[in-house]
């Protein structure tokens, strides 16, 4: 898969180099008139970014916990007999549910600038679990397929390979994806298989790349559903807004205008059909899992430990050493903004009209993806952790774990490189001016896979890829001017993001 292929392959500088530092930038050859070392600021903009990083995975975790409040409280109405059940009630507890999620990828979204460099999310390999895109769900549950060339063909929902056992077909195809009445070719529809943290760790292997099921896009998927289109049919790319749900509008419950937009799983998924607690025991064991890799990765960032990987990032040896984690800080920095936001989880989406290759596309909150990306790099830049949105409002309002420290340019400014401070902050606010145009669309209602049906080059989406691309290059050029070598990975993706209507290879 293009988004868990990179694993953290940063031990030294040679192997930087070796991983494919330089890729997309203009220069990956270190200054040679670069400014010594400063230890003691370099130590600074260590232990900021270390403070930054335990900010937000300790939200993560605390809304993850949040989502699985309001799933089970859901889980119990929705479990009551007919007569007792108050299907009004019940529907609101889905909502709640709905928007706990969101919530919850508001403090993630940020930490994803700690992936591509020796860090736990990639370490301890558990990034693939919490946000492996896209998803096996004709795997997971019924889906609806649709006619060659549909958003839900046999191309995206065919399942070739998988783990789970002799109990469901090896192959999934628009045969008996879709027989939700009587489908025993899916984990939700085959009562021979047991949901369990045994189940979850059957996925991630296929080739084929249609086998995902744990993580933030399982629940997602569950609570969801197929973004389909009004007559409850697949989409085309032709005709994908029709998905927009026009007559819903936003209210104080969904500002974002994501329920409008989104997937419309219909409630008696969840009360009266016959797999209903089959799929309340899914979302159980699944968001349960979340919080257990979440709170793993936290505690590597937790402070007072002597051996975590906290106590080895924030210990400077030498000058050699403190270079060593700035270039990590700044590959995070770059190959997220450029390989892995710009290229995998846009233009691959972009320049093929793709609605399945959107990185939420159940939920339609990928205008919320792109943002909250792009905001982790500038925190890391900055030295600053505003917190997460629990409004869905897109202004920050949750600041208990705030961090305002010592940045990347910070440290620039002090070794006197005050240049391409300017550089990358006008590069930076470009960025943010553009993906800021994604999610103003989405909240009026055209969500990112309608947005990416018409392919132009002054599409917000182009803008922001070629923006992204940009801001890489400031990135490398800032490690090229502190003397650190490469800090973009050539494979992060087959995209060339300067040119954001071209294919990807």
């Amino acid at each position: 898969m293009t988004f868990l292929k990179l694993a953290a392959c940063i031990t030294s500088a040679s192997l930087l180099m070796a991983c494919g530092g330089g890729g997309g930038s203009s220069s990956s050859t270190p200054t040679t008139s670069a400014p010594a070392i400063n230890l003691e600021k370099a130590q600074d903009v260590l232990e900021t970014n270390a403070d930054i990083a335990l900010a937000a995975y300790t939200d993560s975790v605390e809304t993850a916990k949040a989502l699985k409040t309001a799933l089970v409280a859901f889980q119990v109405e929705a479990n009551k007999a007919d007569g007792d059940r108050d299907d009004t009630v019940a529907a609101n507890l889905l909502n709640a549910a709905k928007k706990a999620w969101l919530v919850s990828r508001e403090p993630y979204g940020q930490t994803e600038v700690y992936r591509f460099r020796n860090s736990p999310v990639d370490e301890l390999d558990v990034e693939g679990d919490l946000n492996a895109w896209p998803l096996g769900e004709a795997l997971i549950d019924y889906v609806n397929t649709g006619n060659d060339g549909d958003d839900f063909d046999n191309k995206q929902i065919g399942v070739t390979e998988h783990g789970v056992g002799t109990d469901i077909s090896a192959v999934i195809d628009v045969t008996n994806a879709s027989d939700k009445a009587a489908n025993t070719n899916t984990i939700i529809g085959n009562t021979n298989i047991v949901i369990n943290d045994a189940l979850l760790a059957k996925g991630l292997s296929a080739e084929d790349e249609h086998d995902v099921l744990s993580g933030y896009h399982a629940i997602e998927f569950l609570l969801w559903g197929q973004d389909l289109n009004n007559d409850a049919e697949t989409t085309t790319k032709f005709n994908r807004e029709n998905a927009v749900k026009t007559e819903a509008v936003k209210t104080a419950t969904d500002p974002v205008n994501t329920f409008a937009t989104g997937g419309q799983r219909p409630l008696t998924d969840f009360t009266t059909d016959t797999n209903a607690e089959r799929r309340h025991q899914y979302l159980a064991i699944v968001v349960d899992k979340l919080i257990a890799d979440l709170e793993m990765v936290q505690a590597e960032w937790a402070e007072g430990s002597t051996t975590n990987y906290r106590a080895k990032f924030t210990t400077i040896a030498d000058a050699a050493d403190a270079k060593q984690k700035l270039t990590e800080i700044l590959t995070g920095m770059g190959t997220l903004s450029v390989g892995e936001l710009a290229g995998e989880r846009m233009q691959i989406a972009f320049s093929n009209n793709s609605q399945e290759d959107e990185h939420s596309c159940f939920s339609d909150n990928t205008h919320r993806d792109i943002w909250l990306n792009a905001e982790g790099v500038s925190n890391s830049f900055y030295g600053t952790y505003a917190g997460y949105d629990s409004n869905l409002d897109g202004i920050d309002d949750v600041a208990t774990n705030a961090v305002d420290g010592y940045g990347i340019n910070d440290y620039l400014t002090e070794v006197g490189l005050t240049g391409i401070v300017a550089e990358t902050t006008s590069a930076l606010a470009l960025t943010e001016d553009n993906y800021n145009l994604i999610d103003a669309s989405a909240r009026n209602g055209v969500p990112f896979d309608v947005l990416i049906m018409t392919l132009s080059e002054t599409s917000p989406v182009a803008l922001t890829i070629k923006s992204l691309s940009a801001q890489s290059r400031a990135i490398q050029k800032a490690a090229d001017q502190l003397g650190l070598g490469g800090v973009i990975d050539e494979d992060a993706s087959s995209c060339n993001s300067q040119n954001p209507t071209s294919t990807c290879e």
